[in-house]
Formats: structure tokens, sequence, C-alpha cells
């Protein structure tokens, strides 16, 4: 069995209204692509890891990421898709698992997800099929629609869906196959597997598993960093 890691990192990121794609960003001295591959290139459960980008960036992102920081387990940069849900199919196809393989896919801008983790995520998948982290919601949630509240769900059912997501490749990559072919798109590759009927997983996740998607979650990532730093120069 091996584990495969995919890391969609083809969004254009038009909320960062940034200059460059947000997965450039710098965090400290490095861009959050690069803290993100980083996890997975240093543990040691993964055999190999999979960047998708956007096809115009994937040159760059050979040099400024693979090269520059001398990331040993990335095997190919795949070219991404128009929507997230084409991107993560187009890794499917590169990665060419078997059906019994774990595949993990992980959001290029969350670059810290507690890598300690990762173990109990792949067991759960490895037995379950299908895995993922999350977080307990703390807000009250309520549906709205026209500027509407039409329903409040109970909240102690509620967790924010979170990635890593890990499965039995034979089984994503299935759901994937069947979403295409009958136009059935979602933003959450858990998702898929609960639309085609199969059960998911979830285990308790970290609220520091931040996704950098606005310019407001900059300086939160970077405190988060700085704290982080902070502790790694203590152990020191």
């Amino acid at each position: 069995m091996k584990i495969i890691v995919l890391i969609p990192a083809a969004g254009t990121g038009r909320r960062m209204g940034a200059a460059v794609n947000k997965q450039y960003l710098l965090l400290g001295d490095r861009p959050v692509l690069a803290h993100t591959v980083a996890l997975f290139d240093n543990a040691p459960q993964v055999d190999d890891i999979y960047i998708i980008s956007p096809p115009d960036e994937i040159d760059y992102c050979h040099t400024a990421i693979v090269e520059q920081y001398g990331f040993t387990k990335v095997r190919a940069i795949v070219p991404g898709g128009a929507q997230r849900q084409d991107s993560v199919r187009n890794g499917l196809q590169a990665c060419r698992a078997q059906d019994d393989d774990i595949v993990v896919i992980h959001d290029g801008a969350r670059p810290f997800f507690p890598i300690a983790q990762l173990p109990l995520l792949i067991e759960q998948a490895r037995t379950a099929g299908a895995c993922l982290v999350g977080v307990p919601v703390q807000d009250t949630i309520k549906e709205v629609v026209a500027a509407q509240v039409v329903s409040t769900p109970a909240r102690e059912h509620l967790w924010q869906a979170q990635t890593p997501q890990a499965f039995r490749y034979g089984l994503i990559h299935a759901a994937h196959e069947r979403a295409l072919a009958q136009g059935f798109v979602t933003t959450d590759d858990a998702a898929l597997i609960e639309w085609s009927g199969a059960p998911v997983t979830m285990v308790t996740g970290s609220k520091c598993n931040l996704k950098i998607t606005t310019p407001d979650d900059l300086p939160l990532a970077r405190a988060i960093w700085a704290e982080h730093e902070a502790q790694r120069g203590q152990r020191e």
C-alpha cells in the first residue's frame, strides 16, 4: 500500500486580490506552497507527492518550489482544470495508483496541518475507505435564502470540513469518474463519497489548520507562523 499526496494549487486566488496567486505569497521566508509541500515531503508515511498547478505556472512551480527547496517526493506537477474537482481528477489520473493505495488530498494554501495527525487519518481511510479532518462549529449557523433566514441547524451536529482528506484510491477515483459522467459538481472530495453512498469518517482536526483564502487570512497566518517559529526556537 502506497501513500500518495495530491496538493491542489491550481486556483487563481481572485479573493486574495494579490499580484501573485495565493500559494506563492510569502509566509516567513518561503512561499505558502513550499510550507505545505514540506509537511508531506518530510513525513515518513508518504511515498509520492503530486502538485496540481495552473498549466501556465508548471515551470515556475517546478523551479520556485520543487527545485528551490529540494523536495524529493514530488513525482510530477500536474496541470489543473477549470474547477477544483477537475484538478483533483487530473491528479488522480496522473498518479496511477492501485485501488488499495491511500490518496491524501490537501489544499496547497493550508500550510498549518498538524502532521502528527497524518497516521490516524491514513489508518481511518484504510479501514473505512474515506476520512477527513474537521472541527466542530462554535457559532450558531443560519441557512439564508434571498436574505431571509430559513433554518437554524442544530449546532451540535455541524462540523467545519478541512483538508487533508484521505481515501482508498479505488473509491475516490470511481466517485470522480461517476461525478464527471453525471455532471455532479462539488467543492469537497468527501462530498463526492457521500453522494456516491459510501460512508465518510471525520476525525478532529485543529483550529490552526487555516486555509489562506482572503486578505484577512494573511495576518492570522503570519501570527500562527510566528508562534510556530517561537516554539521551535524554544525547543532548539
